[in-house]
């Protein structure tokens, strides 16, 4: 676990403590994790800490590499993510006026500030909501199965223009059916 205590940054004699690390990724993570990620295969973390009265902040830049489900078939993808994340940590409960701000402020609980998990939280959510195979994106390839299928939302919208609502073809059908047994219309047609 990568963590630092929030009074030895706030105290220290330094302006910023850096934070370099490769990170190693528990059961815990892939539990939370299950639906989103197969697999971290590499993670890096660079940061600087520093206290900013009344916050530690951190500024952080990941890089990672992971296998995760495609969003289609669920087939594993490879995903090479790099964000940047910014955490204001606070040894008391943020004030109104603290919250204000805007800023993302996490209180601690204890002296801790636990670099790991913020790492696998934003790793978390900076996966995209579409994640694609190769062949799912070059080819178009979506999952079928008995009696359904997905398909585009092209497909669909020139499915549904082809095809008739069957109100109006209840309709068509009544008014074919009156103007067949109407005498004038035959006059009309036989004219």
């Amino acid at each position: 676990m990568l963590e630092l205590s929030f009074y030895q940054v706030k105290n220290s004699r330094e302006p910023m403590t850096t934070v370099s690390a490769d990170l190693t990724f528990d059961q815990d993570f892939y539990d939370r994790a299950k639906e989103l990620v197969y697999e971290v295969k590499s993670a890096h973390v660079e940061g600087q800490v520093f206290y900013d009265e009344p916050f530690v902040t951190g500024n952080f830049q990941v890089e990672t590499e992971l296998s995760v489900p495609s969003s289609r078939s669920l087939h594993p993808v490879d995903l090479k993510q790099k964000f940047s994340f910014v955490e204001n940590y606070s040894d008391h409960e943020p004030t109104q006026e603290e919250k204000e701000l805007g800023l993302l402020i996490i209180p601690l609980t204890d002296d801790k500030i636990d670099i790991q998990r913020a790492v696998e939280d934003n790793i978390l959510l900076n996966i995209p909501t579409t994640v694609l195979t190769e062949e799912e994106k070059d080819e178009g390839v979506y999952p079928e199965g008995k009696d359904w299928e997905v398909v585009s939302e092209q497909s669909f919208a020139s499915r549904k223009k082809d095809q008739v609502n069957p109100a109006f073809a209840q309709l068509q059908g009544l008014l074919d059916k009156l103007n067949a047994e109407d005498p004038e219309n035959q006059d009309q047609k036989n004219k």
